[in-house]
């Protein structure tokens, strides 16, 4: 099965498509991941993002495009895979139309932005031995201090509420108009995001073989 997980940052994808992934035995393919894959092995399009990302620029859709196309055929994607990430503009989906691939389901996990705010800006991380808390979900046993290693919690850049206002906005105003592109093909699903992981992966899956 070819999927495509779309959503706004902090709405929860990333897990879903990997507990997706395990079930149908199929690979993950996120855009970050493969663009440090391809920069790790050197490949033609990893040295063209390479001169981006060195220059402190975006890597553009034509370098994302071609790496993404590179991952697609290896043999591990011929039984499906899982795009976390990617298409993330209408153009990228045309792009992907493009290669012939025929994508099966695209499941949208939807959040709303109040709820994703709250969830990223209450994030705490220990700096020191990667323990992750939340300030309301997930307190540590002492305010402010890692309950394994005793370091003082810390709050990603990502995580700052003007930086998750702009991610969101990014989202709106760049990603979400895929759900229009999607729907006329008859292949969008839209998932309530909110619940215990469980619960939405039950609908992920209701949603991926209905």
């Amino acid at each position: 099965m070819k999927i495509i997980f779309l959503g706004a940052p902090g709405a929860g994808k990333g897990t879903q498509a990997e507990i997706v992934a395990e079930k149908y035995a199929i690979p993950t393919i996120s855009t970050g991941n493969i663009i440090r894959e391809a920069l790790k092995n050197g490949t033609e399009m990893g040295l063209k993002a390479k001169a981006f990302i060195e220059a402190g620029q975006l890597v553009p859709d034509e370098v994302v495009i071609g790496i993404i196309k590179e991952r697609l055929a290896k043999g591990d994607c011929d039984n499906g895979f899982i795009l976390d990430g990617f298409p993330r503009t209408i153009p990228q989906a045309e792009a992907l139309d493009a290669m012939g691939i025929i994508i099966d389901r695209v499941v949208d996990i939807e959040v709303p932005d109040e709820a994703i705010a709250e969830r990223m800006t209450g994030r705490r991380v220990c700096p020191d031995c990667g323990a992750s808390y939340h300030i309301v979900n997930k307190k540590p046993e002492k305010e402010g201090i890692c309950d394994s290693c005793g370091a003082a919690l810390v709050q990603r850049k990502d995580d700052a509420p003007e930086t998750v206002a702009d991610r969101l906005k990014v989202y709106h105003d760049q990603t979400e108009p895929l759900k229009g592109y999607y729907e006329k093909t008859g292949k969008l699903k839209i998932v309530e995001g909110l619940g215990s992981v469980a619960d939405i992966t039950a609908r992920v899956l209701k949603a991926l073989e209905d």
